[in-house]
């Protein structure tokens, strides 16, 4: 068997290359998207973290290292010898080598250095008082300036000599902004205080200019680069204001800051490398940080630099860093997206494996009269096994590896871990498909076999209990995540799984259900005129080609195809209902005084605007003369209640708000204005709950910010409305109010595909203008956001494609006898159209069944599973917290789309193999010995 076993082979794929080449594309195909799949999760997921860490603030992010000076009982030369370069250059390389792994630090980024921990009041008098308090400076002696900035003015500064903490005088440079604040030229002489000692004359011989300002060797410490005005703690005032900046002095200076009452500290600032951060390791990293906080690492730095400083200070060595609470933020979202995105591949990729087992089913089904002449002729049961493996694995084996590069250089990653078993488990399945299907099938040797169409063959025991296996499996997972959600189920793959356990079990009860109306339908159409009908039901019922894995295929597709455009959706939804809160319309204008009189007209005439509504804000009212405000909002309760109704946010109708007669008019006399006795009438007000529940509906006045008082009611309670967001509002009709406090301040605007140049333009300057479209497009802030919607809108099509060629190939799989039937009816007098009618009509009963249960399977899941799945993290990650959480709905296209595609693909497969049979004639479908 071993030495023919080549020849086999290689004739083999030489008598039938195009289903060789057929499935080494399906392979290919397939391995290429699973190892595609973790590396794309990868790479969104380091994108996110990247971002996350750059978004923060290098003193957030960096790790930060410092000890306290040398204990006074030490040597003077020990304690000035411990702040010197030499000293601090070897406890930085150490202390970098006891990060833990996998926290990278970025050297070029990284500093250190001495620096004082007390700002030193300084007495010149030509340095700037704004209030007259004196300016305050600090000193820092951090190692690598030149290489971090430009000399802008003199030269670098340096020490003359040995520095020891009675030197006279040393030099520093300044940052260009604080030379410009602080009134610094190069030459300038600062005088510091000293401790028992003349003070320290400071001589400015450089203005630098940082080559990354936002970088962690400036930012870490704000102050080397931007000088502060520093304000005391009390009541605001003018006359408790100082300058404060710093001196970076030489690091050979550093022992020069041990005369001053600086306290100086030594420092090593770590600054994470970026690109070295990936997702994967987020756990790691901060079991990594909490170590250096207050674990082993700890341990070890504080032995390091206390052992080469001074054994007093070892124990008091501090490590402080923001970072862990930056990489919780992260791994919170990413608790968030992981589950929604599991969910789509495990749709795609059970999908993707029946469509693999179905393409072993074809073949095997194609060549069974070949295999039961080999078993007839003596081959045993594992010699064809191995044949039809090695066959396989012949095609198979490359496609999977082409497969697979081609995905690892399309998503090049930093680990491959999950992409390769991935695309070995595509190419594994496979290379067993037809081999195991074709064991199935002839583990006895039989000539001839028993009927095997849907309405005969009766399920198994074997096949119940497996069935009802899944279905406990299934129901679980749906009260899993019911009661808990996706949050937190990162790790849960059972919940990921549950949209997919819905729709096997769906297909698995449609299976056994589908005989029945085939039966029932026979007999009624067996009655009607012609044959067309009672044949097509015949024929869909005695029909040789399983339905249980066309129909898993597409349920499963279609439930997560459902599913997976009802997330999408619903991100988009929550989106704009979450800007459209945060504006208020589709653009905003304010601002912080009245509006020109001539803007309205201006906007009113800018290209995509439909309507516009103009508001006074008033954010300092106050009721009941109480020290509490409430916003007041002026508004035309008719162009008003017009955007409400656009909008949907708080709907009334207009008349409901207007003044009455007895309320106040824009023409009243001044000075009633002024005392606030303007009518008889309190004006109706809209409030939100909450301020309807603190005043009621009894008529209470309210102080505008102009001084003027006016009384209102609260009439009408809403729980949003468009010109003012929060827990606190009132709306009335701005006819009433004081001339002054009804100037409108915001115009809310709606229209289609406004322009935001024109919007600015007509608003000019001194205004804000916010477009809904662009407060829109804020909430993704994140690649991690970005990065899951795209791979779960690939993995949904994928899905889709999937289902697609699994419907092609159950209907390629009985083209044949489909073919052949045909030719004999044709034979007989059946007409093109007749033939064309019963393909379509023998097609339909199983796509029917598919289209319908897939959308309500479809629609089942959402139902079932929406109340424990929260779209919040996904859609809306830097959304306010007063937003409503985004939950999970039925989409209608997401339900019937997919649905109608399978209806009509079917359709469109049957009309095209009736035509395809009519060019080819009955004769060649009626030879007598072709394979089919």
């Amino acid at each position: 068997m071993g030495s023919t076993l080549a020849p086999w082979v290689r004739t083999r794929l030489r008598t039938a290359p195009g289903a060789a080449w057929a499935l080494a594309l399906l392979v290919a195909t397939t391995a290429c998207l699973a190892a595609a799949f973790p590396l794309a999760v990868d790479r969104y997921g380091d994108a996110g973290l990247h971002r996350a860490v750059e978004q923060a603030r290098p003193e957030r992010s960096g790790v930060g290292v410092a000890a306290p000076p040398p204990d006074l009982r030490l040597p003077q030369k020990q304690r000035e010898d411990a702040l010197r370069p030499d000293a601090l250059a070897r406890q930085d390389a150490r202390v970098r080598a006891l990060v833990p792994a996998p926290l990278t630090v970025d050297r070029d980024q990284s500093a250190y250095g001495v620096r004082t921990t007390m700002d030193l009041v300084t007495r010149d008098p030509w340095l700037p008082r704004p209030t007259g308090l004196p300016a305050q400076v600090s000193l820092a002696a951090q190692a690598g300036l030149a290489d971090h900035a430009d000399v802008r003015e003199g030269r670098l500064p340096r020490a003359n000599g040995q520095v020891t903490a009675a030197s006279a005088e040393v030099e520093a440079a300044v940052t260009a902004e604080t030379a410009e604040s602080l009134h610094i030229k190069v030459g300038s002489v600062i005088h510091v205080p000293g401790v028992e000692r003349a003070p320290l004359a400071v001589r400015v011989t450089a203005i630098v200019t940082p080559r990354d300002p936002a970088g962690p060797y400036w930012s870490a410490q704000p102050l080397l680069r931007t000088p502060t005005l520093v304000r005391l703690p009390g009541p605001s005032s003018d006359a408790d204001r100082y300058w404060l900046g710093a001196l970076l002095l030489a690091p050979e200076a550093a022992p020069a800051i041990l005369g001053t009452p600086g306290n100086p500290w030594s420092y090593w600032q770590l600054a994470p490398d970026t690109d070295a951060l990936h997702a994967h390791d987020v756990d790691r990293l901060r079991s990594a940080i909490a170590s250096l906080e207050s674990g082993p690492a700890l341990r070890k730095v504080r032995s390091t630099v206390g052992g080469l400083s001074d054994e007093y200070t070892s124990g008091v060595v501090d490590v402080t860093t923001d970072l862990d609470d930056v990489l919780t933020a992260y791994a919170r979202l990413r608790e968030g997206v992981d589950p929604l995105v599991a969910v789509a591949a495990f749709g795609t990729g059970t999908v993707a494996a029946v469509v693999l087992l179905m393409a072993g089913g074809l073949a095997a089904d194609r060549r069974r009269l070949e295999l039961t002449l080999l078993r007839a002729r003596g081959a045993s049961l594992r010699g064809l096994t191995g044949r039809l493996l090695a066959e396989t694995a012949v095609t198979a084996l490359p496609a999977g590896a082409l497969g697979l590069t081609a995905a690892l250089l399309a998503l090049p990653a930093p680990r491959v871990s999950a992409a390769v078993p991935a695309a070995a488990a595509v190419t594994a399945l496979a290379c067993v498909a037809l081999p195991l299907r074709a064991a199935a099938a002839h583990r006895t040797v039989r000539v001839h076999g028993g009927r095997e169409d849907v309405t005969s063959v009766r399920p198994s025991r074997r096949r119940t209990v497996a069935e009802l296996t899944l279905v406990v499996l299934a129901a679980g997972a749906v009260e899993t995540l019911r009661r808990r959600g996706t949050s937190g189920s990162g790790g849960d793959q059972l919940v990921s799984l549950a949209p997919v356990l819905v729709g096997v079990i769906a297909a698995l009860v449609l299976v056994r259900l589908y005989p029945l109306p085939l039966r029932a339908l026979a007999g009624p159409a067996g009655r009607l005129r012609g044959a067309v009908g009672h044949l097509s039901l015949a024929r869909a019922g005695r029909t040789s080609v399983p339905a249980a894995l066309p129909l898993l295929a597409l349920l499963t597709a279609l439930t997560t195809a459902a599913f997976g455009g009802s997330v999408l959706a619903g991100v988009r939804e929550a989106r704009d209902h979450a800007a459209l809160l945060a504006v208020g319309a589709d653009a905003r204008i304010e601002t912080t005084g009245p509006l020109p009189a001539a803007l309205p007209d201006r906007v009113r005439h800018t290209p995509g605007v439909r309507g516009l509504a103009e508001a006074s804000i008033a954010y300092q009212a106050k009721p009941d003369d109480g020290r509490v405000t409430v916003p007041v909002v002026g508004v035309d309760p008719g162009a008003y209640a017009t955007l409400t109704e656009r909008t949907g946010i708080g709907g009334f109708e207009g008349r409901e708000l207007t003044a009455g007669k007895g309320g106040p008019a824009s023409g009243d006399d001044p000075s009633a204005t002024a005392s606030g006795e303007r009518g008889s009438a309190p004006l109706p007000a809209l409030a939100s709950p909450t301020t309807a529940a603190t005043y009621g509906t009894r008529p209470f006045p309210v102080r505008m910010e102009d001084g003027n008082t006016v009384t209102v009611r609260i009439t009408l309670v809403r729980d949003r409305t468009p010109a003012i967001s929060g827990a606190h509002f009132l709306v009335v009709d701005r006819a009433g109010l004081p001339r002054t406090a009804a100037r409108p301040t915001a115009l809310l605007v709606t229209g289609d595909r406004l322009d935001a140049g024109a919007l600015r333009r007509a608003a000019g300057d001194s205004a804000t203008v916010r477009l809904r479209a662009v407060e829109r497009a804020g909430f993704v802030d994140s690649p991690l956001q970005s990065g899951a919607e795209r791979v779960y809108a690939i993995a949904v099509a994928a899905g889709t494609g999937y289902a697609v060629l699994a419907l092609l190939l159950a209907l390629l799989r009985a083209a044949p006898e489909r073919g052949a039937l045909l030719a004999r009816l044709r034979t007989m007098g059946l007409t093109r159209a007749q033939g064309r009618h019963l393909l379509i009509l023998e097609s339909l009963p199983q796509a029917v069944l598919a289209a319908l249960g897939g959308a309500l399977t479809g629609w089942a899941a959402i139902r079932l599973l929406s109340p424990g799945v929260d779209l919040t993290t996904l859609a809306l990650a830097s959304a306010p917290s007063s937003t409503n959480e985004a939950e999970l709905h039925a989409d209608v296209l997401s339900l019937t789309v997919p649905a109608a595609s399978v209806l009509l693909l079917a359709v469109g497969v049957a009309v095209g193999q009736a035509w395809w049979s009519g060019r080819r004639g009955s004769v060649r479908e009626l030879r007598a010995g072709d394979a089919r």
